[in-house]
């Protein structure tokens, strides 16, 4: 009576489908992240092949909402090695989100408030699909950046004290 079937091993981290392909990390110190959002790219299959190497920079990114359509602007995503020029992409080709309408409308109301934006935070697989998690950040002063770190710093000496004892 035992079930017939592979066993999955939990080591695979591809075995849950979820891996990071790229990662805005200096967004989160340049900006404060009110809130996250996971939406879908519409991409071409050249880009797709290019994300999935690893060829992507979501260093100078942000989203703007034209049309009840959220764009996402200024990703770099290098041309595909094995494609010709013909059938490659443009490399900072403005592209389209997917989201709720809901959810976008939600965003628009954020947006209006003063100081706020749409950044792309991180760029991952999930099962077979290409997702982007975007957040909305409000810009920090230099004070604040300084104030983080030395928060930062001071976290960091707590457990590496309690490491010790």
């Amino acid at each position: 009576m035992s079930k017939k079937g592979k066993k999955k091993s939990k080591n695979n981290s591809s075995v849950d489908g979820n891996r990071r392909l790229a990662e805005n990390r200096q967004a989160r110190y340049e900006y404060e992240i009110l809130e996250t959002l996971e939406t879908g790219l519409e991409l071409l299959g050249t880009e797709v092949k290019s994300i999935r190497a690893g060829k992507v920079n979501l260093k100078d990114g942000f989203c703007l909402i034209k049309k009840d359509q959220i764009q996402l602007h200024n990703v770099h995503i290098s041309p595909h090695n094995h494609a010709g020029k013909f059938f490659n992409h443009e490399p900072l080709r403005i592209k389209r989100l997917l989201a709720h309408r809901k959810e976008i409308e939600k965003l628009k109301i954020s947006l209006e408030r003063k100081g706020l934006t749409i950044i792309p935070l991180s760029l991952y697989l999930k099962g077979s699909w290409i997702k982007l998690k975007i957040g909305v950040g409000k810009g920090r002063k230099i004070h604040d950046k300084r104030d983080r770190e030395k928060i930062n710093d001071s976290k960091r000496d707590v457990a590496n004290a309690l490491k010790r004892f």
